[in-house]
């Protein structure tokens, strides 16, 4: 009796995957890093013959991505942070399954990085932008106007530092009431704390273009450690052919580790603005003269 159940087991039909929808054809792909390695976490992108994007999707752990699509001719479109892009064509019957062949991701260039020495951050082509909620509803989005900062980049970038000042005055969410709000003593009590400050020395990366940039942020008087999430990208030639870096980065604050209460409105039972707040900045700077 065991061994029966057991050549049953051995010779019993083996599932490749779910089941297919009818009239629908199923792909599925692996994707490896350029040491044959699976690649989780890579986004993957299908459209069809006429360009337009049927499914888009991520690798699961084990670097592999599979979805149903009706029967066709199909692009395959494999992007991930660190990697060049790569692409694969195949076409999708009616109930079969389509197995693209394996996707080996090539590791993509290094962004140049900035020549050592002092950079100016270029107000101009720079935002600072922030969104809230408000009332625990819609969000509210604004940006400081006035700011400066300098990135000092050391022969190692690691080595590099940065301090950026921002006038807490120059609150700017496109309604002229909200902004006296923000800027009187119940919030950014702007007159008593015209500034707040972030200085950072330490750089550290993370593979591809992605750094993170960690430092201490003063803000209402209180300093709090904050990390910045950073993507690095590259050198740029302007307008008047001066050098410029770049960069877009972005973290999360929570105002009550700044004592930004509002507790007048709270004890009215009315939360007018949520307890975390995103920060999103696009950052262009030039060398400095």
């Amino acid at each position: 009796m065991p061994l029966a159940l057991l050549r049953r087991l051995t010779h019993s039909p083996r599932q490749e995957g779910p089941p297919i929808p009818p009239g629908a054809g199923a792909v599925d792909c692996l994707v490896l890093d350029p040491v044959d390695l699976p690649l989780p976490r890579a986004e993957v992108s299908v459209r069809d013959a006429a360009g337009r994007e049927v499914v888009r999707g991520q690798t699961d752990p084990h670097g592999r991505f599979g979805a149903t699509v009706p029967p066709g001719t199909y692009g395959l479109t494999v992007t991930a942070e660190g990697f060049q892009p790569a692409r694969r064509s195949f076409a999708c019957d009616a109930e079969a399954r389509t197995t693209v062949e394996p996707v080996h991701m090539d590791t993509a260039p290094t962004p140049a990085l900035p020549a050592p020495g002092p950079w100016r951050i270029d107000p101009d082509h720079t935002a600072v932008r922030f969104i809230a909620r408000h009332i625990g509803l819609a969000e509210v989005h604004g940006r400081f106007n006035r700011f400066e900062g300098t990135l000092w980049a050391g022969e190692r970038m690691e080595q590099s530092h940065l301090d950026v000042v921002i006038e807490t005055a120059s609150i700017d969410t496109g309604v002229e009431r909200r902004d006296a709000h923000l800027r009187s003593p119940e919030f950014l009590d702007a007159a008593a704390y015209p500034t707040m400050r972030f200085t950072s020395d330490r750089f550290v990366h993370r593979g591809g273009s992605r750094w993170t940039v960690e430092g201490v942020l003063n803000l209402h008087g209180v300093s709090r450690n904050v990390t910045l999430d950073t993507r690095y990208l590259g050198i740029g030639t302007g307008i008047a052919g001066e050098t410029r870096a770049a960069c877009s980065a972005a973290t999360e604050l929570h105002r009550e580790d700044f004592t930004l209460n509002w507790r007048s409105m709270l004890q009215r039972g009315i939360v007018m603005i949520g307890t975390t707040i995103r920060v999103e900045l696009d950052i262009q700077a030039v060398p400095a003269t």
